[in-house]
């Protein structure tokens, strides 16, 4: 009988000990997704970050480029008149005038293209060695994926 009692009274600790389980069950689950949810803030502002910062460098090399361009443009008008009569005074006199004014024109004009370009594609080109994923937040996102499959 002494069993009895004893098993009766140990059954309602064992059931509130349980019950006490169950209640921070749903407590821990939602600390749990506070927790995941505080991470995938966190992440994506280290996202934003890195895309601001992206977008930062290539604004700049759009800057860079259209100053280029700027430049190439107006040393392509001063120069190119320049050379163009200087040209026009180094070709042989036997020519037309219009002639001579039009070739002086069209090679200065070709040489200042070449130069411009050589300097937009430079530019371009350092554009491209970018890369436009923002690594480090996919490597983290990465490992939290890892590591929620291992926790879940």
């Amino acid at each position: 009988m002494a069993d009895l009692e004893k098993s009766t009274a140990a059954a309602p600790a064992r059931n509130a000990e349980a019950q006490t389980d169950i209640e921070s069950l749903p407590a821990l689950f939602g600390r749990l997704s506070d927790g995941v949810t505080a991470l995938l803030d966190t992440k994506i502002s280290l996202l934003k970050v890195e895309i601001k910062e992206d977008v930062n460098a290539y604004v700049r090399g759009a800057v860079t480029i259209a100053i280029g361009g700027v430049i190439a443009a107006v040393g392509f008008a001063i120069l190119n008149v320049a050379v163009a009569l200087l040209v026009t005074w180094l070709l042989p006199e036997t020519l037309n005038q219009f002639l001579r004014v039009a070739l002086g024109f069209a090679i200065t004009g070709v040489f200042y293209l070449l130069i411009g370009g050589i300097f937009i594609i430079t530019a371009k080109n350092r554009l491209a060695k970018q890369d436009i994923v923002p690594n480090r937040s996919v490597n983290e996102l990465r490992k939290d994926k890892e590591w929620l499959k291992k926790e879940l």
